[in-house]
């Protein structure tokens, strides 16, 4: 490894770390705010609740840092296209569910506590995406990508007729329902064992409960675009990206204790949610980036 090199990856590594002790911070002062300081502190011990704490706070750095690091964007732009999807992933996703089926896990989450989610998950997204692209040096502007030193697969502009918007569309919200069933069927329920059926006795979830995971995959998919479409390089880097995001945003947040949820329930979401999330990510990437051969294109022409 060159001097240049390991120069940059020494420089990587201090970044990495040093947001990681700011969002690590940052999460501190939103939980404050929000006043949910004094709920986690009941329900977990204060040490463990701290490494748990430092553990989410690197892995959200990574992620964000690589699709940070390989944008095409810069400034504000870029701010607020990381700070939608941080907030989207990690709060608005995650507890939306929650929101829209309250009344049937009023037993097991408090109604207090969903407001200050939505407001911690606001403040860390506000104060520290702002950090992160200044602290890659993003935030100024007239340093966007130039095409011709790295030059961008076809299609990452996401630019196709709305008959390929709407099929495309369509097949994602059916994929991420069928990947909802079969992970929660054949991951989550499996590895819950029998706690599964103790911490949801007698929870019965509403006919709908379908069609809501549809329009989840829409917003997932609405999510996925700004990044689809700043990335440099071939589609797998965006498709890399936002699978990390998907996955790590919101699973994540599994790996802490907490008392609302027995480790075995909360350790089978959490295999369920990052895997799910992860392949769903891939492939959202691969199919609004896919295109049909052009042999076909022009038969279908002629």
């Amino acid at each position: 490894m060159t001097r240049t090199k390991s120069k940059t990856v020494i420089t990587l590594v201090i970044k990495i770390i040093a947001l990681t002790f700011a969002l690590l911070i940052i999460q501190a002062i939103a939980s404050k705010v929000a006043g949910m300081d004094t709920s986690l502190q009941q329900q977990v011990d204060p040490a463990v609740a701290g490494q748990y704490a430092l553990l989410t706070s690197f892995l959200f750095t990574g992620v964000l840092s690589y699709p940070i690091m390989r944008s095409t964007w810069s400034g504000w732009k870029l701010v607020l296209t990381i700070a939608v999807v941080f907030y989207g992933v990690m709060t608005f996703l995650s507890q939306i569910e929650t929101v829209v089926f309250l009344k049937y896990l009023v037993d097991i989450v408090d109604p207090e506590m969903i407001p200050k989610l939505f407001i911690q998950g606001a403040i860390v997204t506000a104060l520290f995406s702002p950090i992160a692209v200044w602290a890659y040096g993003k935030m100024k502007r007239g340093e966007d990508h130039d095409p011709q030193d790295d030059p961008q697969e076809p299609g990452n502009t996401l630019t196709m007729p709305f008959s390929q918007w709407a099929w495309k569309l369509t097949l994602l919200a059916i994929i991420y329902v069928l990947i909802y069933i079969s992970f929660g069927q054949f991951v989550f329920i499996p590895l819950a064992g029998d706690a599964f059926e103790e911490f949801y006795v007698g929870l019965e979830m509403p006919q709908w409960v379908l069609l809501l995971q549809a329009v989840r995959a829409l917003i997932w998919v609405a999510l996925a675009i700004p990044v689809i479409r700043m990335m440099k390089g071939p589609w797998w880097e965006a498709g890399l990206a936002v699978a990390l995001m998907f996955s790590v945003l919101m699973g994540a947040l599994l790996l802490i204790p907490q008392d609302i949820m027995p480790d075995a329930i909360r350790m089978a979401h959490f295999v369920e949610v990052t895997l799910s999330n992860f392949l769903f990510g891939w492939i959202v990437v691969f199919v609004l980036n896919y295109k049909r051969p052009l042999k076909e294109r022009i038969g279908a022409k002629m």
